[in-house]
């Protein structure tokens, strides 16, 4: 099956790409952008909202995830807003002078200076929309919030973030461990999983 994969994320495209062509899925890029406003409460009906749009314009079967940081001691934020946690009202807005990703950590690392809580999920839902509806499953992986960023490797928090049973973050982990036990790993193994049943 060609699934087209409803981002220009290059991290998470080719996250994506490495855990789905080994199960048997052809993973495909966008031939272009697409502006969805992601106006959904949660991860669910964020992702639902890409994947819709991608294979309406498309007409191949559409993969969007929605996925971010649960923070235990900021009550879910930034959750859904993850990705723009610089810019919004709580906790204050922080400068964007460098890139998004650094901002959106330079604000975490802020908020959670002297706090004791730590804990944090990373979450991820997928959604394939197949034309007369889709498929969806979740991932999650628990672990906290460290006190400085470490390592190079992966996007967006994974300086930051240690995995339960690991002294190292996200982007100290080399892909293969990485995609083991990561959020979208285990969400995209679910879905690979229902495909099967649903025999496509």
């Amino acid at each position: 099956m060609k699934i087209l994969v409803a981002t220009t994320n290059r991290g998470k495209l080719e996250e994506i790409r490495r855990i789905l062509n080994p199960l048997g899925y052809e993973v495909m890029e966008p031939p272009e952008k697409l502006e969805v406003e992601e106006r959904g409460t949660t991860f669910l009906e964020n992702a639902y909202l890409k994947a819709r749009a991608y294979y309406e314009r498309f007409k191949v079967p559409s993969l969007a995830d929605d996925s971010g940081l649960v923070v235990d001691a900021f009550g879910g934020y930034p959750g859904v807003f993850s990705s723009r946690f610089h810019s919004i009202e709580f906790g204050g807005r922080e400068d964007l002078r460098d890139s998004v990703d650094e901002a959106n950590v330079r604000k975490l690392l802020r908020l959670l200076k002297g706090k004791e809580n730590r804990r944090a999920s990373f979450v991820a839902c997928v959604v394939l929309y197949l034309g007369d509806g889709g498929l969806f499953a979740e991932g999650e992986c628990r672990g906290s919030v460290a006190e400085f960023p470490r390592g190079s490797g992966g996007f967006g928090y994974d300086p930051v973030f240690v995995p339960e049973g690991y002294d190292r973050t996200m982007a100290q982990l080399s892909p293969e461990e990485k995609d083991r036990i990561s959020h979208r790993g285990r969400a995209l193994r679910k879905l690979a999983d229902l495909l099967k049943r649903c025999d496509l």
